[in-house]
């Protein structure tokens, strides 16, 4: 932009970087005496009659023109890679949100269920301490120990059966 293999004195370098400052200013100048405008008296008189320093100010328009359509890289969008990365971590924070909004119910209700059971077991031993017990009839000793799995039990016999069907047998 500026010629830097030649030595300019301080007037010229003072004006330069003012044309730089008014070109900040105004970014929508196009010419050099819009650019001028901005400038100081003083600043105007050097620049129409030093070459060196109209010539700066024509090439700083000139670049200007040059990137006017180029947008900074920190303004364009970069959809591959920080919209993605981006969206990807929104997605795994939510996923995170929801699991924990699950178990946030569980604290809330555990003392409640802790009361409910405890009320539960309390009547049901309540109720089963002073249920009256059923006391089983008792079998006959003999029969109680019979335990066939494929006999029908018989019943027991006494002496006088045994007798009996022995004197039937002699006969």
């Amino acid at each position: 932009m500026w010629n830097l293999l030649k030595k300019s004195d301080d007037e010229c370098t003072k004006l330069q970087d003012s044309i730089e400052e008014a070109a900040a200013v105004r970014p929508s100048a196009a010419s050099v005496e819009t650019l001028s405008e901005v400038l100081s008296p003083a600043e105007r008189a050097h620049l129409a009659s030093c070459e060196k320093c109209r010539e700066a100010a024509q090439d700083l328009l000139a670049t200007r023109e040059i990137f006017r359509g180029v947008g900074s890289a920190t303004e364009m969008a970069r959809p591959w890679f920080a919209t993605r990365v981006l969206a990807g971590i929104a997605a795994r924070e939510r996923e995170l949100a929801e699991a924990a909004s699950t178990w946030l119910a569980v604290p809330k209700f555990a003392s409640r269920l802790a009361l409910a059971s405890g009320a539960l077991l309390l009547v049901a031993s309540t109720w089963l301490y002073e249920r009256p017990s059923t006391v089983p009839a008792k079998q006959p000793a003999a029969a109680a120990s019979q335990e066939y799995l494929f006999e029908a039990p018989q019943p027991p016999m006494n002496q006088d059966d045994v007798l009996i069907s022995l004197a039937e047998q002699n006969q």
